[in-house]
Parts: structure tokens; C-alpha cells; sequence
């Protein structure tokens, strides 16, 4: 279909909840999307598409046609969605690495030496599965700690065929394994070992440390006084085992706090389960993709991905923003859980805390998984698909003016570097022959100087920018393209729009198309840098000229007048081509009589003395 079928086909669908399928033109599913009303979402695709970001268009450019199923509640389009996106893993929607589930632990009771291992899910085997656990790590911790507190073989060879051919290992002989590898260990003794296992992953952990209190009792009373201690510090590792199982096993009864970061260059899901206040596992997911829209909706698409098809579900979610949808999730997640699942978004207290702490979680895995230059790649790569770039900007330009009245006008020129400032090259320019205080007029004249000294071949500026920076809004990026256009070049222009506190909210084309960034925290963060060191540089070299004209000036020279009157005389005619030119009465209103005297006869006399057309130089 074309896109204005497409677009048709949109405004046609009726006003009722459903479910839209995007599909290319093999046929595959690309994306799986829910909607309360499906003729108002779906049109959105196919209408202002500048507003989209760069993944929507990406997607809707690859749609070659579209299905859609009407369902009769938003709740029923919800769980759909979920159905619909676990069936196709389409490649636009947000999706975790892997649908793992909670972990088991499984034995195949029908080998001749059974052994535990880690799953994934139950599967109709035969063999025997224990769980489920909060995590892949607390689980796979669980089996080492049975092997260790009943030293059971965690080697590689296989009972019975590797029995007697070769030597024990060297576990055996540090006492972390009774050696089933040798001839003359009986096959029961292993068998009884897996016994006492079972009944610990059951729970019972009573009964099984009875039975060995009784039998080191019988040890020391036959003075097998090894043994004994043996049987001890056994019974002493189950005490430890016990206490971890049920914190593992625990985790599914309680809380669970979700944490969330979207990254320059990629995106964390954490997921901390807690037991009675106790933190028992970790769980997360790194996304490599930076995830795109707005916060609540990637952290509803993840929930949901999270939890879908478990069968045990914590009591509690804490989550780290509120969902559009929070209602139909909770009850989503209630109904596969056959209790209430309660999603909360606490603000403060000690469940804010837990969020914190997620979050905290998800940003340091997040930057131990990212490289700096990664990072800053990815972030610049962002950047120029949101400006429409050919390639991302790897040197940035930004200028901005500074002045108080009609004097001291300044222009401040910085630079970016892949993403960072290159402050060898910030240059710092005064506007000449400025009668006032005319921003338009300034940044004409500074781009101007600029362009000509790098057409001229001035090492100083002979490297072009791939993007021009502008603080101010559309006129005076439509300022810089004529300049372009009048020196035969072709940069592109961005104006840095402000919001009322000063701070840069969006860039602006020449034409006046804003481009938001506040929906991307890296590259508004980056904007808003750029656009606070360039101000910054501009006022620093304006307040310098000012301080210059306070510490030393022809004024220093006029006798009578010392730097009380000094500051009063620019003060009041804010430049020293204005004090030159005024009359012996607006100097006396200035500073009295005698010295404005003085000021207006020390002037007369330079200016009988000074060459026709040129000034003396402040």
C-alpha cells in the first residue's frame, strides 16, 4: 500500500479499543501496538512526521500494511498486545533479551547418579523441579551450597562410567566432595546424599539436621571423633543453607522495586526482589538500543515483558514513574497471579528510597557495560538523526552576543568536539562599528569574520563546523544562512530556544520547525551544556572589556580625575567615544564643574592633535 492509502486506511477504523499489527512487505510483523481508540492512534503514524522520533519513522517508512483486531475493552487490547508481541518479537516494539522466567532446580531421579541443574522453565520430562526462584545467580548459589553442605561431585565425570579410572580430584582431598569417584563409595551413599537434598529444597530442614545430630552423637560416642566433626560443620553449612533458601524461595511473596536508566548508548531494566524488608536477588536487562518516547510507556512495555507467563508474582511492584496504563497492567498481573497485585509509585519515605536505589542499580550497570567513546558515539549519533544530518556532528559551533548598551559589544565563539568542549580552539571576537545594541547585526558581523578568515586561509579557523549553533531563536539562525549564502557556504543552522529559566528547551530550524529534545535527557543535557558554556565564555570576555576600561584608559591621563570619577563618567555615558564627543555642560552634570572641565580640555586638545578620520584608541 502507498502511504497515503495507508493514511485512509487509518482515518477509516472505527473509535473503539483494539490492537494494530504492523507488518513490511514480507509479510513479518514489525510492530504490535494497543490503542483505546484505534482511529485516533493509528492515524498518528501517517500524519506530522517531523514530530515522530527517528525509531517511529524508521518504522512507519518499512510499514507496507496493517491489520487490526477490535477488542471490547482496553484491558482485553492490553493483554492482547502482550499475547501478540511474545508470539512475534517485532523488531520495533521494545523487547528483553531473552524470555527466561523464574529459575527451577531439577533432578532426573531416574539417573543412577542423579545430579541438580538449572532451568528455565518446567518442562514434561519426567524428571523433578523446584521453584520457581527469584533469580538465574540466588538459584545457581542455591545448588553450589547443597553440594557444598552435602558434598556432593560438582566435576565433570559421569557416574557410574568414570568410576575407579582415575584419582580422586582434587575437591575430594580438600574435603568438599566425598569422593563418589572411587570404588569402594557405595551407590547408596550417594543416593542417600540426594535424599537429604530433596528434603532441604522441601523445606524440611528439621527432620534432615535431626537425623545428622543423631548420627554425630553416635560418632563421638565410638570416639570416631573425624567423623563427628565432619558431621557438625555439615550440619553447620545446612543452618546457612536454610536461611538462604528461604530468602531465594521467598522472593516471589513480597515486594518487588523495578529501577529504569535510558543511556547515550544503552538502556537498563533492574528488577530487586525483597523478603520482609530484605534485599534477596537481583535481576536486569540490558537493552543495547537507546530506547526512545517517553519514560512511563518503555517501563510499561518492560513490566509487562517481565512478568508475562509467571506463574508466582510478588504481592508488590514499586515502580520509578506512573504508567498511563497502570490500571490495566495491575490488573493484568492480578489475574495471572490469582491474588492482587498491588503497582505502586511512592514519592517519598523508604519505598522512594528502594526506587532510588534501583534506579541506582540500572545507571551503574548501564556505565560499567558502556565505554565513554560509546557512550558519546551513540549520543552523537542521536544528535544529527534528530537534525536530519548526513553523519553525526562531530564538531560543533556555537556563538552567542553580549553587551550592556551601545559599548563593549562582544561575541563569543565555542566548540564542540566529539561531544566534548575543545577549548584551544573558542574564539572570542569585538564587534566594530556597532552604533547600538543590534543582535541580528552582530551575529552577522561575527559569522562574517569568522567564514572570511577560514576562506582566507587563517590556520586559526580552518576547520568547519558540521553544525552551527546559534543562541537565539529562527531569525537569527535565518541571520547565519545568509551569511552562508553570501560566502558560498553550506552549514547547517540550528537556533537554541530557551525556556522562561533561561535554559535551552529545543533547537529551531532557519524555517521554524522545532525539534524537541527533551524527550532524549542525553543529547538536551549535551544542548544545554553547549549553550550554557557559550554564554558563559561571552559574558566572562564582556565583564574583562569592562574591567579593562575601569583599570586603565585615556581617562588616567585627564589630571583631576581619579577612579571614582572615572566610573562615574562611563557610567553615565557608557563609552569613551561618548565622553569625547560631549559638551563642557553634560561632563559638569556628570562629574561637577572642574572636572568636567578638565575632561572636556584634555579631549579639545587631543582632537586638534589626532590625524583627520581616525581616534585615539581607549
Amino acid at each position: 500500500m502507498t502511504f497515503d492509502e495507508l493514511k485512509e486506511k487509518a482515518h477509516a477504523l472505527p473509535l473503539k479499543p483494539g490492537v494494530y499489527i504492523m507488518q513490511d512487505k514480507h509479510n513479518t510483523v514489525i510492530y504490535v501496538g494497543k490503542a483505546k481508540a484505534l482511529k485516533n492512534r493509528v492515524s498518528q503514524y501517517f500524519a506530522n512526521l517531523a514530530s515522530h522520533t527517528e525509531k517511529t519513522r524508521a518504522m512507519v517508512s518499512a510499514v507496507d500494511h496493517f491489520d487490526v483486531i477490535v477488542a471490547d475493552s482496553e484491558f482485553e487490547a492490553l493483554v492482547l498486545e502482550n499475547s501478540l508481541i511474545k508470539r512475534h518479537q517485532p523488531r520495533y516494539n521494545i523487547l528483553l533479551k531473552d524470555d527466561k522466567g523464574y529459575p527451577y532446580i531439577r533432578l532426573d531421579e531416574k539417573a543412577e547418579y542423579p545430579r541438580f541443574s538449572l532451568a528455565g522453565r518446567v518442562a514434561e520430562d519426567g524428571a523433578r523441579y523446584f521453584g520457581p526462584y527469584g533469580s538465574r545467580g540466588a538459584t545457581q548459589g542455591i545448588i553450589e551450597a547443597l553440594r557444598a553442605a552435602l558434598r556432593l561431585p560438582s566435576c565433570r565425570r559421569q557416574f557410574p562410567r568414570d568410576i575407579g579410572k582415575e584419582r580422586p580430584c582434587l575437591n575430594y582431598h580438600m574435603g568438599l566432595c566425598d569422593g563418589y569417584c572411587r570404588r569402594e563409595m557405595d551407590q547408596s551413599r550417594h543416593r542417600e546424599a540426594i535424599g537429604q537434598a530433596v528434603r532441604l529444597l522441601e523445606g524440611r530442614f528439621q527432620e534432615v539436621q535431626g537425623d545428622l545430630a543423631a548420627e554425630m552423637e553416635r560418632a563421638a560416642e565410638e570416639l570416631r571423633f573425624e567423623k563427628a566433626a565432619e558431621l557438625r560443620d555439615r550440619i553447620r553449612a545446612i543452618e546457612l543453607l536454610g536461611k538462604r533458601q528461604k530468602v531465594v524461595a521467598g522472593s516471589l511473596a513480597d515486594t518487588d522495586v523495578a529501577g529504569y536508566f535510558r543511556g547515550e548508548a544503552k538502556s537498563c531494566f533492574v528488577i530487586l526482589h525483597y523478603v520482609e524488608g530484605d534485599l534477596a536477588a537481583k535481576d536486569m536487562d540490558l537493552i543495547e538500543t537507546p530506547m526512545e518516547g517517553e519514560e512511563g510507556e518503555a517501563v510499561s512495555a518492560l513490566v509487562r515483558q517481565y512478568y508475562a507467563g509467571r506463574a508466582r508474582l510478588p504481592r508488590q511492584i514499586l515502580l520509578p514513574c506512573e504508567l498511563e496504563d497502570e490500571v490495566s497492567v495491575a490488573r493484568m498481573l492480578s489475574e495471572a497471579a490469582g491474588r492482587r497485585v498491588e503497582l505502586l509509585t511512592p514519592r517519598r519515605g523508604a519505598k522512594a528510597d528502594l526506587i532510588r536505589l534501583a534506579n541506582k542499580n540500572a545507571v551503574e550497570e548501564v556505565e560499567r557495560a558502556t565505554s565513554r567513546s560509546e557512550r558519546q558515539s551513540k549520543l552523537l549519533e542521536l544528535l544529527g538523526r534528530l537534525l536530519d544530518l548526513e553523519k553525526p556532528p562531530q564538531r560543533i559551533e556555537s556563538y552567542d552576543i553580549s553587551n550592556q548598551g551601545a559599548s563593549d559589544i562582544v561575541a563569543s565563539m565555542v566548540v564542540y568536539a566529539g561531544g566534548k568542549p575543545l577549548k584551544r580552539d573558542y574564539r572570542r571576537f569585538k564587534l566594530k562599528n556597532m552604533e547600538g545594541p543590534d543582535d541580528y547585526a552582530s551575529m552577522e558581523q561575527v559569522l562574517t569574520r569568522r567564514f572570511r578568515r577560514y576562506l582566507d586561509g587563517d590556520e586559526k579557523f580552518s576547520d568547519l563546523p558540521d553544525a552551527l549553533f546559534i543562541d537565539g531563536g529562527e531569525e537569527h539562525a535565518r541571520v547565519a544562512v545568509g551569511v552562508e549564502e553570501k560566502l558560498g557556504l553550506s552549514i547547517p543552522v540550528f537556533g537554541m530556544v530557551k525556556d522562561d529559566r533561561h535554559r535551552t528547551r529545543a533547537l529551531v530550524t532557519p524555517d521554524g520547525r522545532e525539534i524537541g529534545i527533551q524527550r532524549y535527557p542525553a543529547v538536551f543535557a549535551l544542548v544545554g551544556r553547549i549553550q550554557e558554556e557559550t554564554h558563559r565564555f561571552a559574558i566572562e570576555f564582556h565583564r574583562q572589556q569592562q574591567s579593562a576600561h575601569l583599570k586603565g584608559s585615556e581617562l588616567d591621563k585627564v589630571p583631576g580625575v581619579g577612579p571614582s570619577r572615572k566610573a562615574a563618567l562611563l557610567k553615565h555615558f557608557k563609552s569613551l567615544k561618548n565622553i569625547k564627543a560631549a559638551s563642557p555642560a553634560e561632563l559638569e552634570e556628570a562629574v561637577g564643574k572642574a572636572a568636567g572641565k578638565a575632561v572636556y580640555d584634555y579631549f579639545r586638545a587631543s582632537r586638534e592633535i589626532t590625524p583627520q578620520g581616525e581616534e585615539g584608541s581607549p
